[in-house]
């Protein structure tokens, strides 16, 4: 059967009736659904019969054939009630994925139905204000800006790779995909997996039964949606599973990751991305497994990242590539000056950057010491250029091979499944392109930028912010202290509300991500809009009484009057009183909360959280105790 199915039309090689004669051939594609990004990341779905495709076809790519309304996408003050139409555009210049429904055959083909998913971008008011648009706008921004400075510039240290000599650009880009898989209604036991994770007993072992299955189908699938999938392999979280009475794997519960190849399209990056979750979840779900994409689905154990990958190369005239990250000699310096220039830029707008990358509770979950995923604003090059290294407790690392100067790129490790890859490529490259602008019009050599780029903190730069350092060969989580962390990187931030302050408190670096008009103003302020949205929903409606919940659930269980278990039992419920009882001479922690939020008093809602989430495992800690001591 899937000799016969057809998974993707390619983008560029067909025009509309090569297209329509490929799909007379495939009768089991029965529906069309145009497939917009709205700034949430969310991706519209809908079932159009493939006859008005044949019938209206140019209409798919001029607005007419689909529109939708503000409470259908998150396009928060843009889409309002009052003004909601948002009409949706075909894109014909990425690839076109089919989504087939394997438990709904076809009865005349005997195949699965088919939908034939076209990326779309979404205009409302005459104007494309969607994920995708706003990346397309970006990149082409970039591209014509950084085409015409090269031309106009001589660059120290980039006589390698002349201005004039240069044809085109083009962004590399990749991601890596990490989620957990587990049987349904199994529970492990956190402390468990803790343990499993710290004896490193799940990273790089065999998978077994369905998860292997699952495994190697989704790695095929892949492969035939074009996505050419690289490997598939275990994650540093997870247990082993236990085998059933009937000699089924039971109580699966692992960290696994899956990637594929790079895109010179970062349009293509972020759709076939998307695809990928549909083909994992699908394909895991097909083997009575649930797969999430949450950043920290399991508190205390490793959360699932997606560090993704970016780089730029340059066109030659003479039809040669070069990547424009990597030096004339891979063994006496790591990085270009562009490549200086793009990590410093990077860096510098991070704040600002930052609550598009990691905009929900659960991403900043993630980003906490000990679980290799970065919490301070730093970089890592390597100690020698002569010996790449790979550091992993930094933000944004440099990947480089001394014997292939094409694979030099960076890899940015706070983004995690659920990060708008749109938006955040968007950003990234933007940010790139103020720091290459600015070593283009300097003119300082090599040295002098990569002395800049590991300046101290009191050191006083041209481009890079005083009191602030950006480089560190260190490990970041043992060799300095919190105390030093903060000091010499910044404070991360701990709540939703203190990551966007990083971009309201710095207007000037706003300016920078919205040069262009590629990400305006608007689109970014709306973006904003929604994740605070989703923020105070979220705490007021889905944490505190997730939380109340638990706290309830802790019952005394001892029986005699026994002086230590008493005792610890009145320690855990003083402590369930301050969170979740109110007295008549106190409110509790979590009615502060959720007062605090009905008044829109952020910065007290915000200092609460932090408050809570320092309590809560306290709680959880104490009643263990507690009860670890009751036989």
């Amino acid at each position: 059967m899937a000799n016969e199915l057809l998974y993707y039309i390619p983008a560029g090689q067909y025009g509309k009736e090569g297209v329509l004669a490929l799909l007379e051939q495939h009768p089991e594609i029965k529906f069309v659904s145009l497939v917009g990004v709205d700034l949430a990341g969310n991706d519209t779905d809908e079932k159009i019969p493939i006859s008005m495709f044949f019938d209206d076809y140019e209409d798919f790519f001029e607005g007419r054939m689909v529109q939708t309304d503000g409470s259908s996408v998150v396009l928060t003050d843009i889409a309002t009630l009052n003004n909601a139409r948002v009409d949706m555009w075909a894109d014909a210049s990425v690839n076109w994925f089919i989504d087939y429904n394997y438990e709904n055959l076809d009865p005349m083909t005997g195949l699965p139905t088919g939908t034939l998913r076209i990326p779309a971008f979404l205009m409302h008011c005459d104007e494309y204000v969607d994920s995708r648009s706003i990346l397309k706008r970006s990149v082409d921004y970039v591209k014509s800006e950084l085409l015409a400075m090269l031309k106009n510039n001589y660059v120290p240290g980039m006589d390698h790779v002349k201005g004039e000599d240069i044809a085109d650009i083009y962004f590399t880009t990749a991601t890596e995909l990490e989620f957990w898989v587990k049987t349904p209604s199994k529970v492990v036991s956190t402390k468990e997996l803790s343990t499993s994770q710290k004896l490193q007993e799940q990273y790089w072992q065999r998978t077994h039964g369905a998860v292997r299955t699952a495994m190697e189908q989704a790695v095929e699938r892949l492969d035939q949606y074009g996505l050419h999938a690289e490997m598939g392999h275990k994650e540093v979280g997870g247990v082993k599973g236990k085998i059933d009475d009937e000699g089924h794997m039971d109580h699966v519960l692992e960290q696994l990751e899956i990637d594929w190849k790079y895109t010179s399209n970062p349009l293509q990056t972020a759709d076939n991305e998307l695809q990928a979750r549909i083909i994992v979840r699908e394909v895991f779900r097909e083997n009575g497994l649930d797969v999430t994409f949450q950043a920290k689905p399991i508190i205390g154990v490793a959360g699932s990242g997606e560090h993704t990958h970016f780089g730029l190369m340059a066109k030659l005239k003479n039809g040669k590539m070069v990547n424009l990250f990597s030096p004339e000699d891979m063994k006496k310096a790591a990085l270009s000056p562009l490549g200086i220039g793009a990590i410093m830029g990077l860096l510098k707008n991070y704040e600002a950057i930052n609550p598009f990358i990691s905009s929900t509770t659960d991403s900043l979950n993630r980003l906490k010491p000990g679980f290799e995923a970065p919490v301070c604003i730093v970089t890592s090059i390597g100690e020698d250029p002569s010996v790449p290294s790979r550091n992993r407790t930094i933000l944004c690392g440099l990947i480089r091979d001394i014997d292939n100067p094409m694979a030099t790129r960076f890899e940015l490790r706070s983004p995690n499944p659920y990060t708008n890859t749109y938006t955040a490529l968007a950003l990234m490259y933007l940010a790139a392109f103020d720091g290459m602008s600015y070593v283009i019009n300097s003119g300082k050599t090599p040295a002098q930028l990569l002395d800049e780029l590991s300046k101290a903190p009191e050191d006083v730069t041209d481009y890079l912010e005083t009191g602030r350092a950006y480089r560190s060969e260190k490990d970041v989580f043992e060799d300095y202290t919190q105390e030093e962390r903060d000091a010499m990187f910044g404070k991360p931030p701990a709540t939703v509300w203190e990551n966007v302050l990083g971009y309201k408190n710095h207007p000037e670096k706003v300016d920078v991500l919205s040069r262009g008009n590629a990400f305006s103003r608007r689109l970014m302020d709306s973006f904003i809009a929604g994740v605070m949205t989703r923020w105070t929903l979220e705490l007021a409606n889905r944490i505190v009484p997730a939380n109340i919940n638990a706290v309830r659930a802790m019952k005394p269980v001892h029986t005699t009057d026994d002086v230590v278990d008493t005792a610890r039992w009145d320690a855990v419920n003083e402590l369930r009183i301050y969170l979740a009882k109110d007295t008549a001479t106190a409110k509790s922690l979590f009615t502060r909360i959720t007062e605090a939020i009905a008044a829109k008093d952020y910065d007290t809602a915000s200092a609460l959280q932090v408050e809570m989430n320092e309590k809560m495992p306290l709680l959880e800690a104490k009643y263990a105790e507690y009860v670890r001591n009751i036989l």
